[in-house]
């Protein structure tokens, strides 16, 4: 592997962590720093919604608060397949996502969600950003 190669994972990477604690702490502003301003993202499998980037972002300040402000994301393996140019990559990240959610009676209930994040990531003159995901839900838990 070349040191390019290990460079452009870690700033993947570092992507998929800013996305993961952007939603966490309800900073939608810092999405922007994760995806194209053309990107197209599906969250149907777990409910939500499919559209550009720009109304998905309105879509999670509007529906996350719903959730508990405690959130976290646990990411694992991440997978990548990086095209011929080396200006683009598909990226699988294994995730595990734990909610707090109302119950109804006043407390509290943990939901789950568990799967991979699909991505396509490109090279930009900002650095690497996801022009595609699809949040594919392989498991779910308490709702």
């Amino acid at each position: 592997m070349e040191l390019q190669e290990l460079i452009d994972r870690a700033e993947i990477t570092d992507a998929i962590t800013r996305y993961t604690l952007a939603v966490d702490d309800g900073d939608f502003d810092g999405l922007d720093t994760v995806f194209t301003p053309d990107a197209h993202i599906d969250y149907t499998e777990s409910g939500g919604v499919v559209d550009s980037y720009p109304v998905v972002k309105a879509w999670l300040a509007e529906a996350l608060p719903g959730f508990s402000k405690h959130r976290v994301h646990l990411v694992g393996q991440v997978a990548f397949a990086f095209a011929d140019s080396r200006d683009e990559a598909e990226v699988t990240a294994y995730f595990h996502n734990p909610m707090r959610i109302g119950d109804g009676k006043g407390g509290e209930r943990v939901v789950e969600v568990g799967g991979r994040y699909r991505h396509t990531f490109v090279r930009t003159a900002e650095g690497w950003r996801s022009r595609r995901l699809h949040e594919q839900v392989v498991w779910t838990r308490g709702f």
